[in-house]
């Protein structure tokens, strides 16, 4: 009974033993074993390890890779222009005894408060190497590669490896942020300003070469206008002509009605005349006994159609081919076609004939008898009128 009694603590203190001489190291750890502070044992491989129970100490570290932000870091690049840069480290540690020599007991934090200066001062000492316009292309590459390699050399001693090193941010200091922000404000507003201009100036000529167009345009169909309505009034007067030479007195009846309907509207005008005056002849008398018609019938437009009239629009059988007219400008361009009009077509009859240079005749020579320059000049009038040539004597 006694036996059993003390074989129940015996196995709860070897089991105590047992347990405190044993410890795990997982497959993202490294482990060391201390013995009242010096390092006995690396434990690198994950798995079971041994120590002397309550005489052994273990320490784990972090096996895997680490990362480092450092605090944003003002630089001065070659062409002494100043940039505030951000960085980013990955590290790991590759032998945790002079790890442990390094940084003590502080472990990873006092490790990343150690390689903070190291990689701020590999920062500044490449990129102070090179020009601005180099830190702030897209290739950066090398840069990076140089600090990396300039930050691994110098914390070699703390048994940790810097893997990479990236710039996460480069940019202006503040103060200068903004002098530059308004410089490239001002760039832009001088660059739509001259924009604006050159399309104003665009504009300004299409407008020009519109009115100039309409001025041109509006002066031929003016001429057109003036032409035409002189045609009409020819054909006018040659109906008036023919219907006087039917009969004057009928012709002389109908201005007198038509005069009377004008004159005699009942409005509030007064007209005080004898009533035996000329101006009422037809209301005393019709006039036909005055009557003079013509003996043979006279078909109706006797008269000459007036020059350029249309045949076809008169009631003809043939009518007159439709031309566009070539009218040009002073420079010699064709009219309207700077912007894009073209003219109508029109009869024939009507477009504008081409000018035909004038033929120049050279002054008759001086006679060599006496005589004066009007007899020589009324001589050539004289020859012209009866369809000959000035007499040369």
């Amino acid at each position: 009974m006694t036996l059993s009694a003390l074989a129940v603590p015996a196995l709860i203190v070897a089991g105590v033993v047992a347990m405190s001489s044993i410890f795990i190291v997982d497959e993202r750890e490294k482990g060391l074993v201390l013995r009242l502070g010096r390092v006995v044992d690396v434990q690198e491989e994950p798995g079971l390890g041994i120590k002397v129970p309550f005489l052994d100490n273990v320490v784990k570290y972090d096996d895997r890779i680490l990362g480092l932000p450092t605090s944003p870091l003002e630089v001065t690049p070659l062409d002494d222009r100043r940039l505030v840069v951000d960085a980013f480290a990955r590290w790991r540690i590759t032998d945790p005894v002079r790890f442990r020599q390094a940084v003590g007991t502080g472990g990873i934090q006092a490790a990343q408060g150690r390689l903070e200066p190291i990689v701020n001062a590999a920062i500044r000492e490449v990129l102070g190497a090179v020009p601005s316009t180099t830190v702030l292309s897209d290739d950066r590459t090398a840069l990076m590669n140089q600090i990396r390699d300039e930050a691994r050399n110098n914390s070699s001693g703390l048994g940790v490896e810097i893997i990479d090193v990236r710039l996460t941010r480069t940019d202006l200091p503040e103060q200068n942020l903004n002098a530059t922000y308004a410089r490239m404000r001002a760039e832009r507003q001088r660059e739509a300003a001259d924009e604006i201009a050159r399309g104003g100036e665009a504009a300004q000529r299409v407008r020009a070469a519109a009115d100039r167009t309409v001025v041109e345009l509006t002066s031929e169909a003016q001429k057109r206008a003036e032409i035409v309505r002189g045609e009409a009034d020819a054909e006018r007067n040659a109906i008036y002509a023919d219907a006087f030479g039917r009969d004057p007195e009928f012709f002389a009846f109908t201005r007198s009605m038509t005069s009377y309907s004008r004159a005699l509207r009942g409005e509030n005008s007064s007209i005080v005349m004898q009533p035996d005056g000329e101006f009422f002849t037809y209301l005393r008398d019709d006039g036909a006994s005055r009557a003079n018609p013509s003996p043979t019938p006279v078909p109706a437009r006797n008269a000459q159609p007036a020059a350029g009239a249309d045949a076809a629009a008169a009631g003809g059988d043939e009518g007159e081919d439709l031309v566009t007219p070539t009218v040009t400008d002073r420079e010699g361009n064709p009219l309207g076609e700077s912007a894009g009009v073209k003219l109508t077509p029109v009869p024939e009859s009507l477009a504008t004939p081409p000018e035909q240079p004038s033929a120049v005749v050279p002054p008759a020579e001086a006679p060599a008898a006496a005589g004066t320059d009007a007899d020589a000049e009324a001589g050539a009038e004289a020859g012209a009128g009866d369809g000959g040539e000035a007499p040369a004597n």
